[in-house]
């Protein structure tokens, strides 16, 4: 199984907006639909599994809260500074979540 947490982003919105309107001129089913969805998934966490290479790193001034659940970590940090080799960025509130990449469950290299 592949996370779905790349839906809500804005790529993963728009796609889903698409498919709905798709759905609803009867252009295709919703059926179809839910696949499409779920090979963005795969593909979505494929790509970032196998063409990120950047790194950064990032100091929290104060961890609000964290959870653990369902083999996913939730932080919701304040005062956070992101570093990139030579670039800063500073943000007042950031929120975290971090699933498990390498779970037997997801398959090689944590992709199905």
């Amino acid at each position: 199984m592949s996370y779905q947490l790349y839906r809500n982003t804005t790529l993963g919105n728009t796609l889903q907006e698409s498919l709905d309107e798709l759905i609803q001129y009867g252009q295709i089913t919703p059926q179809l639909a839910i696949k499409v969805l779920l090979q963005f998934d795969k593909a979505i966490n494929n790509a970032l599994a196998t063409r990120v290479k950047s790194r950064l790193t990032f100091k929290a001034g104060k961890l609000n809260t964290y959870r653990f659940c369902d083999n996913v970590w939730t932080f919701m940090l304040n005062d956070v500074e992101f570093r990139e080799v030579q670039e800063v960025a500073k943000v007042d509130k950031v929120k975290i979540v971090a699933c498990d990449g390498k779970s037997a469950a997801t398959g090689p290299g944590g992709i199905e």
